[in-house]
């Protein structure tokens, strides 16, 4: 191996990453696995995309677990950290990467769209962060999805998520600097408009968020991937407490 094939290395080491059936979870769980890693993925509903994302970890040669959690569930997502690290027996890398995307009026929003947004995004990643700390040792590695528009919003309809997305920088920058004498890292990444189901480069939208880039075009869920793989793996251990925004420039 070279020095930086050797820097990148994730041998070894065991990932959870929760919402890992689609998407930009789903990119994630397979450049882990690439990278070397056993890796368990959670899901909320089909359990045959689950299948299908455990199917290509174990055809890169590693170990793969698919557990259905909701991650709105506080017990569910602590028995899903506690089964990961038990089935590989360790963890070391946590991907809070579950999450959805409620849009609407402020003044239409319900108070169950509330308890369950902030149920996933902000309840379900402390308490998935704090059971795997129970796991992690030194060279742990807490990374969050957020979005842009934790910094910045450049239009209406998303006052909810965008409040839920932006409680990740406290709570990123609060546990790097609990959890950092253990060795262990906290960051957030911040994707801008990137190409999944639940936003498709090809949707009704998708004009409108592209003129908002300075790329001019959409990210891939790869893009994403990538920067989590650099921040969980040996690369990584000088950033912690950092929001690193992957978004074509969006908030350039």
């Amino acid at each position: 191996m070279t020095e930086t094939q050797i820097r990148q290395d994730l041998r070894g080491k065991a990932a959870l990453v929760t919402g890992g059936s689609r998407g930009i979870g789903a990119a994630i769980a397979h450049r882990l696995a690439a990278r070397g890693a056993d890796v368990a993925i959670t899901y909320a509903a089909s359990t045959a995309k689950a299948e299908s994302v455990v199917a290509k970890i174990e055809a890169a040669g590693r170990r793969g677990l698919a557990i259905r959690a909701d991650s709105a569930d506080p017990r569910a997502i602590k028995a899903a950290v506690d089964t990961a690290a038990e089935t590989f027996g360790r963890l070391d890398i946590l991907v809070n990467n579950a999450g959805i995307f409620p849009y609407g009026p402020p003044d239409e929003v319900t108070l169950e769209e509330i308890d369950r947004t902030i149920g996933i995004h902000v309840k379900g990643v402390y308490v998935a962060s704090q059971a795997a700390l129970s796991h992690m040792s030194e060279g742990g590695r807490i990374i969050s999805i957020g979005s842009c528009f934790a910094q910045r919003v450049p239009h209406g309809g998303v006052t909810l998520y965008s409040m839920s997305k932006s409680a990740l920088i406290g709570f990123t920058k609060g546990l790097a600097r609990d959890v950092g004498s253990r060795g262990t890292t906290v960051n957030v990444v911040d994707p801008g408009s990137t190409d999944t189901d639940m936003n498709p480069a090809d949707g009704p939208g998708a004009d409108g968020q592209r003129a908002l880039n300075a790329v001019g075009h959409y990210g891939a869920p790869d893009d994403i991937a990538a920067m989590v793989a650099h921040l969980a793996s040996p690369d990584g251990r000088y950033i912690t407490g950092a929001a690193l925004a992957v978004d074509g420039g969006s908030n350039a």
